[in-house]
C-alpha cells in the first residue's frame, strides 16, 4: 500500500538527516496518513478513505466530502475518490 493520501495526492518527501558533524544522510518524511470514515450527504452512506491529517482539515474547512471532490481536480484524485466524485455529480444532476 503506498503512502498517498487519497485526497490531496500528497506523499512521502525526501530529505537529509544533517549530523551535528554537518554529515548529511538520506531520509523519508512521510504524511500522516489515517483511515477515517467520512459521510457523503449527495450518496447517503460513508465512505472509507485513507486520508493524511491535512486533507481532513482541508475536507472540513471546505463543508464535507462532496464539497471537496466536486472542486477539486481529477488529476489529484485517487481512482477511487475520482469515481465518487463521479457518483455525486450525477446524484446531484438527478436532484437538480
Amino acid at each position: 500500500m503506498s503512502r498517498v493520501c487519497e485526497l490531496t495526492a500528497k506523499g512521502r518527501q525526501v530529505g537529509n538527516n544533517v549530523s551535528h558533524a554537518n554529515n548529511k544522510t538520506k531520509r523519508t518524511f512521510l504524511p500522516n496518513l489515517q483511515n477515517v470514515t467520512l459521510i457523503s450527504d449527495a450518496l447517503g452512506r460513508s465512505v472509507r478513505l485513507r486520508v493524511s491529517m491535512n486533507g481532513l482539515r482541508s475536507v472540513e474547512h471546505v463543508g464535507g466530502l462532496d464539497n471537496w471532490l466536486l472542486k477539486t481536480s481529477d488529476t489529484l484524485l485517487s481512482p477511487r475518490c475520482a469515481k465518487l466524485k463521479k457518483e455525486i455529480g450525477k446524484k446531484q444532476a438527478v436532484a437538480a
